[in-house]
């Protein structure tokens, strides 16, 4: 056996897909001595929105002095973007070493390849010596695998319609499976919307909720980001600055700040982490040969509409597009979204990606566009030399193909569901 076949062997669990349940997750947990209970940890759930939320409170923490592991799924180029601690990756060779590791337990009890890279984050973790360690939900919460740790605080960014096969074909049903990463009287912040928040207190967690228990004032700066203020329970305001761009990147920041304060964090180190957090992908602008390209994962059509308000603020369309999807995606919600913004349409697909959709089978969503099919990631890139402003979204694992072509760095030639 060597380190290779051990990835071959994580990466081809995909395949079968997800099993409801925690059971699996708790007997690894407690063969491996139950790593998990060496650091807090933070919970951060939510439709859109989780990893960079995640991704700005990971960014506070370390700047107040913790040493921070930070999980998120999935990785765009590397497999080891998905362990960070203060943001670098933990080396690839720690990471296959504990992969060989948990390979015998999670054959024992059959668990799924999240279930697997789960128990990874939490061993990693405990051997860096981490903190806190803050963990973006994958699916749901409630069955999902990070929700057999124990949280000292829970975060769930937004509820909106997607993986509504698993989920549940309501917001409401979707609500009540998020809401399970809360714990009873521990605190917990919300930015969902106001029908949904009874759903979240049932839990009977110490709950925060955007626009009601602590409100915000987005002033855009342009590419610059936001400056938000946040007027807290007490009534008192704190403003801070982000460079995530758009309404919804202030409002996913905003959250993440809360939360750290809800932590106790001092509001020095609140300020400078979260302007020194980025989330790589999401609304992020890289150069391009005559001009730029920005990279979002809008997948859903509440992302898309997100991104859609975010490019006309910034008064960049009508655009070019690059689009590509997986194909149980809700595409014309999407299509919808993108048309409002969109000078053309170059569709696309993630080579590496089994569910990606065929291009040419999306070319009905675009009826009033200009629309041009390329066999893949290079193809899509051609089409839009020179421009002096474009846009790629859509599936993440497209953008995780994307954006080491824009980089010029390697890509990870491995098939990619989750």
């Amino acid at each position: 056996m060597n380190l290779d076949s051990d990835l071959d062997w994580l990466f081809a669990r995909q395949r079968f897909g997800m099993k409801p349940g925690l059971e699996r997750m708790r007997a690894m947990l407690e063969r491996l001595g139950q790593p998990q209970r060496s650091f807090r940890v933070v919970l951060v759930g939510g439709t859109n929105g989780k990893g960079s939320t995640s991704a700005t409170l990971a960014s506070i923490l370390q700047t107040s002095g913790e040493r921070v592991g930070l999980f998120t799924s999935p990785h765009l180029t590397r497999f080891t973007e998905r362990f960070l601690v203060n943001g670098a990756e933990v080396p690839e060779a720690g990471v296959l070493r504990v992969l060989r590791e948990v390979r015998p337990l999670a054959e024992e009890v059959q668990a799924t390849f999240f279930e697997v890279v789960t128990v990874m984050a939490c061993l990693l973790f405990a051997r860096q010596h981490v903190t806190t360690a803050v963990m973006e939900v994958g699916l749901g919460g409630r069955l999902d695998s990070t929700n057999a740790l124990d949280p000292v605080l829970s975060v769930v960014t937004n509820v909106a319609l997607d993986h509504t096969a698993i989920l549940g074909e309501t917001k409401e049903l979707i609500a009540q499976e998020k809401a399970g990463i809360l714990r009873p009287e521990r605190p917990a912040v919300v930015g969902v919307a106001g029908g949904l928040i009874p759903i979240f207190r049932a839990e009977g967690a110490n709950l925060w909720s955007a626009g009601v228990d602590f409100t915000l004032e987005i002033h855009p700066l342009g590419w610059r980001g936001s400056e938000v203020r946040v007027t807290l329970p007490d009534r008192s305001p704190f403003v801070f600055r982000t460079s995530l761009l758009g309404e919804h990147g202030a409002r996913n920041a905003a959250l993440a700040v809360v939360a750290a304060l809800r932590l106790g964090v001092p509001l020095g180190a609140v300020e400078r982490g979260v302007a020194a957090a980025t989330w790589p992908g999401r609304m992020e602008v890289l150069p391009w040969p005559g001009g730029q390209m920005l990279l979002d994962g809008a997948h859903n059509p509440d992302g898309a509409a997100a991104l859609a308000e975010a490019l006309i603020s910034l008064g960049v369309t009508p655009v070019p597009v690059i689009f590509g999807a997986a194909e149980d995606k809700d595409v014309a919600g999407v299509a919808a979204q993108l048309r409002r913004v969109a000078s053309r349409v170059v569709l696309t697909r993630a080579a590496l990606s089994p569910r990606a959709a065929d291009p040419a089978a999306l070319a009905r969503y675009f009826p009033d566009c200009q629309v041009t099919v390329t066999p893949g990631p290079q193809a899509a890139l051609d089409a839009v030399k020179y421009e002096a402003f474009s846009v790629a979204c859509g599936s993440l694992y497209l953008i995780g193909e994307l954006r080491p072509l824009l980089l010029n760095e390697r890509v990870e030639n491995r098939e990619r569901w989750q």
